[in-house]
């Protein structure tokens, strides 16, 4: 990870962290660096944060101003903005957003022309570009200086792309969807309301300062109470840029990434679908999904965490289903970036063509007890390497033996640590997590 750009592109408080000035010298550079050899094309979307709207003016002032011609979907997803790069023929796009976080951050990912994350060694350039350590780049002037054109209709072009995947109509399925009020409130309902189903709709109205608040994937109980109070046979929730998906069963429990990773790979791979009979995880994922998939003859592949790692394996291997736990999965036929709609329809299908509900679908998958829990540090690098905290880590991964095991990693969005142990059971999960925490707070 660079000095401002993480492992989901440059984040943090809008103004504060990310500010206006920043915005504007990424359009800059980008525009400039694109723009050697012809004049660049981009495409920008936003989510439905209040300071999505001033970052999209300075994003699109240094894009011009560089020569750029900027495209403006408007309020879309994430996953909608990679669509639009790869198939619209666009140099790159950018998605203002901060997924899951609150309101006051916001955050800018670059998307490539093949509609995948920005390769490293860009952002490394913008990010000495932003720190003055290289000359600076020309304006462009007369005829040269860019222009910002209306692009909504590559969301009408997404829609449709979204419908034309299914393989069945969702007629008489009554289907729940907790948009966050956020990019999903200008798709979701569209999407499924054209494909038949009995829709119901909450967290769909944004203001601009609701976005995640108790709502949405981050939020996954006000789907539950939804599902069970209204009888409805599933419920699908989104994350602020609706990459990410977290389901609930017709009973209303919890069907996470590791679950529909479960449900959609074993789907596939009895319809003789699954490429390289494999499917691709993180090191987050829970114990039981390993032993579900061994049980089910399909094979895995672990990455670090963050779903570009996971989909870099995915298209250095081939294989066509990935993904988080926190629900970014990567159905590599369909989309180059985890797109939490499109795997709200890949389940529907596994729920249509078996003929069977999501609670039956999973029902052989046990999840192992897991406790993550997040402490606030000034400096990651510097707890995770002190003794005090290796010498912990080794005691506790040592005294759970083969029955679990202790997750230390560094959050690559926020100035977090993420404590997680999985166990057999929540009490030895707590006991350990604790300990762990007790110690690094001493080290604060």
């Amino acid at each position: 990870m660079g000095k401002y750009f993480g492992t989901d592109g440059f984040r943090g408080e809008a103004n504060v962290v990310l500010t206006v000035d920043h915005a504007f010298k990424v359009g800059r550079f980008l525009g400039w660096y694109y723009s050697k050899n012809h004049r660049a094309k981009v495409v920008i979307g936003k989510d439905t944060r209040r300071s999505s709207y001033m970052f999209e003016d300075a994003l699109s002032a240094g894009f011009t101003a560089s020569g750029a011609d900027v495209y403006l979907m408007h309020v879309t997803t994430t996953p909608s903005v990679s669509y639009i790069v790869r198939t619209d023929g666009f140099d790159l796009g950018i998605m203002i957003s901060a997924s899951h976080n609150p309101f006051y951050d916001n955050g800018i990912k670059v998307i490539n022309g093949q509609g995948r994350k920005i390769e490293s060694e860009v952002e490394e350039a913008i990010e000495d570009y932003i720190d003055g350590k290289t000359p600076e780049i020309p304006l462009a002037t007369k005829d040269n200086i860019g222009r910002t054109v209306d692009y909504s209709m590559g969301r009408n072009r997404y829609i449709g792309f979204l419908i034309s995947l299914a393989t069945r109509s969702f007629k008489d399925k009554k289907v729940g969807l907790d948009c966050s009020n956020g990019s999903a409130s200008s798709i979701a309902k569209n999407v499924f309301d054209a494909l038949g189903a009995k829709t119901y709709v909450i967290n769909n109205e944004p203001d601009g300062t609701n976005i995640n608040n108790n709502c949405g994937s981050t939020h996954i109980e006000v789907l539950q109470k939804y599902v069970k109070d209204n009888n409805l046979d599933v419920g699908f929730a989104y994350d602020g840029d609706a990459d990410r998906c977290i389901a609930v069963d017709d009973n209303g429990e919890i069907v996470d990434g590791d679950s529909i990773i479960y449900v959609c790979g074993k789907y596939l791979h009895d319809q003789g679908r699954l490429t390289g009979n494999k499917v691709v995880t993180t090191v987050m994922s829970n114990m039981g999904l390993y032993k579900a998939l061994d049980a089910a003859g399909i094979g895995y592949e672990q990455t670090q965490v963050g779903d570009k790692y996971v989909a870099e394996n995915m298209f250095e291997n081939g294989y066509i289903l990935g993904g988080e736990q926190s629900g970014h999965i990567i159905f590599s036929k369909h989309a180059t970036t985890g797109d939490g709609i499109l795997t709200s329809l890949e389940v529907m299908e596994a729920i249509l063509e078996t003929k069977q509900s999501l609670s039956n679908l999973r029902k052989d998958f046990k999840i192992f007890p897991q406790l993550l829990e997040n402490i606030k540090v000034d400096d990651k690098d510097r707890i995770l390497n002190s003794p005090a905290v290796k010498a912990v880590s080794e005691e506790v991964t040592k005294e759970l033996g083969d029955n679990g095991r202790l997750l230390l990693r560094k959050s690559g969005t926020e100035p977090l640590i993420r404590v997680m142990v999985e166990a057999e059971s929540d009490e030895v999960c707590k006991k350990y997590v604790d300990k762990v925490i007790e110690v690094i707070r001493k080290e604060l």
